[in-house]
């Protein structure tokens, strides 16, 4: 798939700031949204035991459903950093509420990056001293989205129009990506008019059918966090309308998150139809994707099914009937057993689909991945060197 250029148009009464606070180097490692009105917002965040200072601010400060500025760094996540990693976390909002005249409790906070290092809390509010003077509009998304990488090797980013309104998304993943909430940051805009609590419901929504359904490596950041902000400077929306575009963006972030997959050089997309239901359906399409010995044979072409059927028969709590599966690849429907077909399919490539069908029942679900290289295993093992 291709990657994102540019965004086309945006929403209205956004402002973006990204400059480099020297987290690390001299490279964008800081982005600051800000709204002109207050949004109605709504978020979801990682269910990792070990979560974020920022996730425990930022879960705090979205209770009543309204935000008007997002904060966000990468290079350092502000975990495992104890109290004064959460004082630090408090103080940024203070100091973006101060800068922009509003209540530190409309301030969003978000890190990524390393884990258990201080949280350099000085040089971000020297960054952001004098903030409204620099906050620039239309805002730049792309420079936002590339300020909040860590490993990731592009910016991932998209926009959708309704009518009048507009919907932007923002997403940064690579690695530590597993389902289970969201998987990575990510973060939409929009000046459609709606409120909180339809947001909260698409957002749930959407979350279950994309994020969700997504694994790089099974591991479940502590940072993992979803915000969606609309300030309805744009007027009302249908909210079908709204709903139906928020998942296509969505789903377009969440390809572009498993094709860029620490040391990734396929997408592998898989559907897996006919199970008992849908809970199982999506349980045996993540073990498919998360199976390092499937991954393994998709980065190299090796038209090896029987690894497929090993996933699929070790998913905890599913019932499966071996005669009954089925394997397709490609939009050909390539049985398995035609190996020499197979693997040139696998080896031409860079988006791999496979269709598990079951035989059992109505269930469905779409899982995202990506293959497993050498290179994986050497960014994890100099990630802090």
């Amino acid at each position: 798939m291709e990657k994102p250029q540019k965004i086309r148009v945006v929403p209205r009464g956004f402002y973006s700031y990204v400059t480099s606070a020297g987290i690390k180097d001299t490279s964008l490692d800081l982005g600051v949204i800000y709204s002109e009105v207050e949004a109605q917002a709504a978020a979801v965040f990682t269910q990792n035991k070990v979560c974020g200072n920022p996730v425990k601010v930022a879960q705090r400060h979205i209770r009543q459903g309204k935000i008007q500025a997002l904060i966000v760094n990468s290079k350092n996540s502000n975990v495992a950093t104890g109290r004064e990693g959460y004082e630090a976390a408090l103080q940024l909002c203070q100091k973006v509420g101060e800068e922009l005249s509003i209540n530190p409790q409309r301030v969003f906070p978000a890190s990524t990056g390393v884990i258990g290092r201080r949280f350099p809390i000085e040089k971000i509010v020297t960054a952001i001293s004098g903030l409204k003077e620099k906050l620039v509009t239309p805002p730049d998304f792309v420079s936002f989205a590339k300020a909040i990488m860590t490993t990731d090797t592009y910016p991932k980013f998209g926009e959708r129009s309704l009518g009048k309104a507009h919907l932007v998304g923002v997403a940064k993943g690579s690695g530590m990506i597993a389902p289970n909430m969201a998987t990575m940051l990510a973060f939409f805009f929009t000046d459609a008019q709606l409120s909180s609590n339809q947001l909260r419901k698409i957002l749930k929504e959407t979350v279950k059918k994309t994020f969700n359904c997504l694994s790089i490596d099974s591991d479940t950041s502590t940072s993992d966090t979803v915000l969606v902000l609309a300030n309805g400077l744009g007027g009302p929306v249908s909210e079908d309308e709204f709903r139906k575009n928020f998942l296509s963006l969505a789903e377009e972030l969440t390809m572009h998150l498993a094709r860029d997959g620490e040391g990734a050089t396929k997408l592998f997309l898989v559907d897996v139809l006919e199970a008992k239901n849908d809970q199982e359906a999506h349980k045996i399409g993540l073990s498919i994707i998360n199976s390092p010995l499937v991954k393994t044979a998709i980065y190299k072409g090796d038209p090896n099914w029987g690894r497929i059927f090993m996933a699929i028969g070790k998913t905890p709590g599913v019932r499966v009937v071996e005669e009954k599966i089925q394997l397709f690849w490609g939009p050909e429907k390539i049985a398995s057993e035609n190996l020499t077909a197979l693997h040139k399919y696998l080896v031409e490539n860079e988006v791999v689909h496979l269709e598990v069908r079951l035989g059992l029942g109505q269930g469905k679900a779409r899982v995202y991945g990506c293959d497993l290289t050498e290179e994986y295993v050497r960014i994890n093992a100099y990630y802090t060197t």
